[in-house]
């Protein structure tokens, strides 16, 4: 390891006397490149990832002399997977020279698969405003490339963080539009009752009983094989215990459903921010008799 790490400080050197010495417009420069990168894998090789990330930049900066801008964009990729080790921050800032430089060199694939984990990262220091932003950049580029299985993964991501947060109706809108478009696809097509009941789900929390039944009818029409599965049974169930303030009885629903089909985190949340409203309102009718 120091082994590595002094190999890596060597050439370095070596790189950084070729940049401040004479030489031929362009030789120096890919010179210098040469030895950063070698630096760059001997820090890596000594896990100094902090020194191997600062390196592949100034690679990269090398790289831009010789106007070599595809080459570039990889190096800074090369910088934020080193620094995704120590430092998310710097990370986030290497994907984003990388993806600018993907973008005027019209690689929009590329662009587009750094921006989705720009968001990833932003998701995983729990910065959910900036991780929907990027994964709604992501999903806009993937979509424009028609790449839509990607597509779709980022705007149930973004769905998915907005109820998160109380968005209710953008998560219900995305699921929605993911559902209507996997209807058209044979690979998609088995994922639809699942994007409806996440859809049907968003719109039990915003409390509005008449909607989720409008919802309901609109799914059947959108799908007719949705009133036949237990994903629909369970939202007409539990808009029925809404609708009647029965918490009992939205209990057992759950619970019946959950025994067969395990219901994730994020479904859980939600359905217990539903049983939240449901409970504080038996409990208002309580007070008031």
């Amino acid at each position: 390891m120091g082994d590595q790490l002094a190999r890596g400080e060597e050439f370095e050197k070596k790189a950084e006397k070729k940049l401040s010495g004479w030489g031929l417009f362009g030789s120096k420069h890919e010179d210098a490149a040469e030895l950063f990168d070698k630096a760059a894998n001997c820090f890596k090789l000594a896990k100094s990832w902090d020194k191997a990330g600062s390196t592949y930049v100034k690679l990269a900066n090398c790289i831009l002399k010789l106007d070599s801008k595809h080459e570039a964009a990889q190096a800074y990729v090369d910088a934020a997977h080193c620094y995704k080790k120590t430092n998310a921050k710097e990370a986030i800032s290497c994907l984003e020279q990388a993806v600018n430089m993907f973008c005027d060199i019209g690689r929009l694939s590329m662009a587009a698969r750094y921006y989705k984990e720009i968001a990833e990262l932003y998701e995983s220091e729990q910065n959910i405003e900036q991780a929907i932003d990027f994964y709604e950049k992501a999903a806009d580029f993937f979509q424009n490339e028609d790449v839509l299985t990607s597509a779709n993964q980022c705007k149930q991501k973004v769905a998915q963080f907005a109820a998160q947060i109380e968005q209710y109706q953008k998560a219900i809108e995305i699921y929605e539009d993911v559902a209507h478009q996997s209807l058209t696809n044979n690979l998609l097509k088995y994922g639809v009752k699942g994007h409806l009941l996440n859809a049907g789900i968003c719109q039990l929390c915003k409390g509005d009983v008449v909607a989720i039944t409008n919802a309901l009818e609109r799914y059947q029409e959108m799908d007719p094989t949705f009133s036949g599965t237990r994903e629909y049974k369970l939202l007409a169930e539990i808009a029925s215990a809404v609708d009647e303030e029965n918490v009992t009885k939205f209990t057992d629903v759950v619970k019946e459903f959950d025994s067969m089909t395990p219901l994730d985190s994020w479904k859980t949340t939600l359905l217990l921010r539903v049983k939240e409203k449901l409970k504080a309102k038996e409990m208002e009718e309580d007070d008031l008799t």
